[in-house]
């Protein structure tokens, strides 16, 4: 799936807060792919990277998966098409939710 083309329907834009977690501040944009579903159960979820602006939604292409050891699910690495990260950078931009979580970043 790395590579892959997916649209991003963002539920959680740059500069929001979780609804549950208050203090749980979003600096990217955050969403779910329709219709590929996790398994927990829910769509997809992904994170937006190389977007400086609140979208509503995010055509893009998948640049890396975020594998959780302590959790069932993983979360997609989602950028405009020609932008790249480095492991460290992304895991950097994704710290904010994945510090509560054991995982490994896979380009």
């Amino acid at each position: 799936m790395i590579g892959d083309i997916v649209t991003v329907t963002v539920d959680r834009p740059l500069g929001s807060y979780h609804p549950e977690y208050k203090d749980m501040y979003y600096p990217i944009n955050y969403g779910y792919i329709e219709g590929i579903f996790a398994p927990d159960g829910e769509e997809q979820d992904a994170y937006i990277l190389g977007v400086d602006k609140p979208v509503e939604s995010f055509t893009g292409q998948i640049i890396a998966i975020v594998h959780r050891y302590n959790d069932v699910e993983e979360k997609w690495v989602v950028c405009p098409e020609g932008v790249s990260f480095r492991k460290e950078e992304i895991m950097e931009l994704i710290r904010f939710q994945e510090q509560y979580y054991q995982s490994e970043i896979i380009v």
